[in-house]
């Protein structure tokens, strides 16, 4: 019978980092995906140094289109399949939609909607038959309209309907399904996104290993959201008070000049 793992895609930092080093430390047998496989390979020589089996290391471009049959292909040579499928991996960009070159905004969605769909319903099958579970990084961004961040924050959208309905859809199949939503947290997707080098620290920050502690227990206790930090937990709750018409300035404001124009989410 094939081994039952954990997929993680985006592990190479991060969260993706952090929730390889959860998972490990509570005995799931490991397959880290993500570009840089140097990244991947320390990670793994780390995990396996604490006394952990060595994750399988795939490096694969999740914005190619083959790239969910290149990790089933990896993982049907090895005799593995996926308990759980971890959809960490995603970008954002900064700025207004009109200015950002249109090709990488498609890259975007590709990545943080078309590669997540697909590996979120790829593996369901494996994920019932071992009573596993799915879950997909969104953002508290998910919950707000994203001027200067528009298709960052739509897909992040995306990710809060499609996996909450999963988490509907699948409760008869025993599969758990966790919609994980941080806040603002330090990592390099910041970079990434053009906003800066790091998150400037306020009240809402959460640090990416706390992140990953949350998800997991969220995700093993079959929780449908979870939003590391008290405060975020007040933004997402209480967004549905603020009419948009209000609400959008605001958001426009933060990620204006003069401020690090991070999005509150990875």
């Amino acid at each position: 019978m094939p081994e039952p793992v954990a997929l993680i895609t985006g592990a190479s930092s991060g969260i993706g980092a952090e929730l390889a080093r959860v998972f490990a430390r509570h005995g799931h047998r490991l397959v880290l995906a993500a570009r840089r496989t140097e990244r991947l390979e320390l990670l793994a020589d780390q995990l396996a140094s604490n006394a952990a089996a060595r994750p399988l290391v795939l490096t694969v471009d999740l914005l190619k289109p083959d790239a969910g049959d290149v990790i089933q292909s990896a993982l049907e040579r090895e005799a593995l399949e996926p308990q759980f499928v971890i959809n960490n991996a995603g970008f954002g960009l900064a700025g207004l939609a009109a200015l950002q070159p249109r090709e990488r905004q498609l890259d975007m969605i590709d990545l943080n909607v078309r590669a997540l769909t697909d590996l979120s319903l790829r593996f369901v099958g494996t994920m019932e038959r071992h009573r596993g579970g799915l879950m997909n990084v969104a953002s508290v961004a998910g919950f707000l309209p994203g001027p200067k961040h528009a298709v960052y924050y739509a897909t992040k959208a995306y990710v809060v309907s499609f996996t909450e309905a999963l988490h509907e859809e699948w409760r008869s199949r025993g599969i758990r399904v966790t919609t994980l939503c941080p806040g603002p947290v330090p990592t390099e997707f910041q970079a990434v996104a053009g906003t800066g080098n790091a998150v400037v620290e306020t009240p809402m920050t959460t640090f990416a290993d706390r992140v990953a502690l949350d998800a997991y227990r969220g995700l093993i206790a079959g929780k449908r959201l979870v939003v590391p930090g008290f405060l975020n937990k007040l933004l997402v709750y209480g967004i549905g008070l603020v009419p948009h018409a209000a609400l959008l300035p605001q958001v426009a404001k933060r990620h204006g000049p003069g401020t690090n124009g991070a999005p509150p989410g990875r």
